[in-house]
């Protein structure tokens, strides 16, 4: 519950107007980097604030579905305009609220910006298909068709990029949001809503309902005039998410984990590959569902490449996000710390080798934070824990393997099947690896994160459900396809009857 301070109250967004949560209550939001200070204080909605919000926005939605989809665009390119102009305060308080650094910060609003303009350019488009008929004196057409109220339920890692990649496509599409942050990273999602407001987004159209997901979550999900439902977060709960959606036959879009493994073969640019993996595995403090967490190294170059990851691994900066210097920033939340420590003791007693890390620090500077150092195990086996299960954190498996088979049947062998990487100078087996690996993302040549907005953005098996984020593939989310006929023969014309028996 909240220690009341001076820290600045916000309000929930419904109907064009920021509110009070109906249950009187609020979350308190800590600096990860800084547990001594509060971010701001945060509504703690129920059930009643979510009907409210579904509510304006279904009372919005036959407007804003009727207002001609060029016109839905000039307002998101305002409001991408207005994204870019306060891209430095809002990678500043991302900073503070979820701990990553500055350059990532920034990287995030920028995906936001990206997403807005990409995406509003659909508002000219949107193309359906025409395509002959059968008959004569027949026209076919396509086009697609808002569903209505979307529920939108985003993570704290990316926290206004994903809410980005979820409300830009349904609004242009046509639908009316209602947005609910993660309890950890909710101010991202203030700013962004702000922007939109403040683009000429119309009352009701976008409303943000903050609190956590038993609470305020769940209602969003089981609520019938919800219909599409996306989110991103754990693989337990956008089963029951998922299970959830389908009862009441709704979209669902559901991005989930990842246990992502980048291969290093042994021609590789191995200075190039040490640098990707670094940046995959420690970037966001491997707080990414596209981090690499697993490294499967051929053995001819494993024992040079392992000793050169350690190396640099330990001399990463660690500190507050908002020093220019720093190049880790703290983990979220002292769950979650707590978390990847017990992940630690579990490879210890599984017998991998702790190389680095697996420890929490506390010295100087990091005295009131929530830092976890870079940690590197080594001589791990495929069935060890630590390298089945996804951590979400600084944790990295250094695996060694016989050759390029040896290494998918590695990479692939594990529930999930977002993002994955090799490293070499052979084209062939470059394109191999790209068609065999079981994952949604492939990258040649560098790490398992930098995906771009205009392209798809999801995994396989456990990842998802099929779905993309991202591109034009997130249009079929946020859109329903409808067919028209249009005969002008000024007869009955009887399609799919053979004609030869007439």
């Amino acid at each position: 519950m909240a220690t009341f301070n001076a820290a600045p109250t916000h309000r929930n967004f419904i109907a064009g107007e920021w509110r009070d949560p109906l249950t009187g209550e609020y979350l308190e939001s800590l600096n990860p980097a800084h547990q001594d200070e509060t971010v701001g204080l945060f509504p703690r909605s129920g059930k009643e604030d979510v009907d409210a919000a579904v509510n304006a926005a279904l009372e919005a939605y036959p407007r804003w579905r009727d207002t001609p989809a060029p016109r839905r665009a000039e307002i998101l390119f305002r409001a991408g305009q207005l994204l870019l102009e306060n891209k430095d305060a809002f990678a500043q308080d991302m900073t503070r609220e979820m701990g990553k650094v500055l350059l990532e910060t920034r990287g995030d609003v920028q995906e936001a910006i990206d997403m807005t303009f990409f995406m509003a350019g659909e508002g000219r488009r949107l193309y359906g298909v025409t395509t002959p008929s059968e008959l004569p004196n027949k026209l076919c057409l396509t086009f697609r068709v808002p569903i209505g109220v979307a529920g939108l339920i985003t993570p704290w890692n990316f926290p206004m990029a994903i809410p980005s990649w979820k409300s830009i496509p349904a609004l242009i599409c046509g639908n009316c949001v209602v947005l609910k942050p993660a309890e950890d990273a909710p101010l991202s999602s203030v700013n962004f809503v702000n922007a939109l407001t403040e683009a000429g987004v119309p009352a009701g159209v976008v409303n943000l309902v903050m609190g956590e997901g038993a609470e305020c979550g769940a209602p969003l999900v089981a609520h019938p005039a919800t219909r599409i439902v996306s989110f991103t977060g754990s693989t337990a709960v956008g089963r029951e998410v998922g299970a959830e959606a389908a009862r009441q036959l709704k979209h669902c879009n559901l991005e989930l984990g990842g246990k992502n493994a980048i291969i290093v073969l042994d021609d590789a640019n191995l200075e190039l590959a040490l640098e990707g993996c670094l940046w995959a595995a420690f970037g966001t403090t491997g707080q990414r569902c596209t981090a690499a967490s697993r490294i499967i190294v051929q053995k001819g170059v494993y024992g040079k490449f392992l000793e050169r990851l350690t190396e640099r691994a330990g001399e990463l900066r660690v500190g507050d996000g908002l020093d220019p210097r720093t190049q880790m920033g703290p983990v979220v939340n002292r769950q979650q710390l707590d978390t990847i420590a017990s992940y630690v003791e579990i490879g210890k007693q599984e017998g991998a080798k702790l190389r680095l890390g697996g420890r929490r620090m506390t010295g100087g500077d990091l005295a009131q934070g929530l830092f976890f150092a870079p940690t590197i195990f080594a001589e791990v086996t495929p069935n060890m824990r630590i390298a089945q299960e996804e951590i979400f954190g600084p944790v990295v498996a250094v695996m060694p393997c016989d050759g390029l088979e040896q290494a998918l049947e590695f990479a692939n062998g594990v529930a999930y099947g977002l993002s994955s990487a090799i490293y070499t100078a052979d084209v062939n087996r470059a394109m191999r690896a790209a068609r065999e690996l079981q994952t949604g993302i492939a990258y040649v040549n560098a790490p398992t994160i930098g995906a771009e907005v205009h392209l798809p953005f999801g995994g396989t098996k456990n990842t998802g459900n099929g779905h993309r984020e991202s591109g034009l593939a997130t249009l079929d989310v946020y859109s329903e396809w409808k067919t028209v006929y249009v005969d002008y023969s000024g007869a009955l014309q009887r399609a799919q009857i053979d004609t030869e028996e007439l």
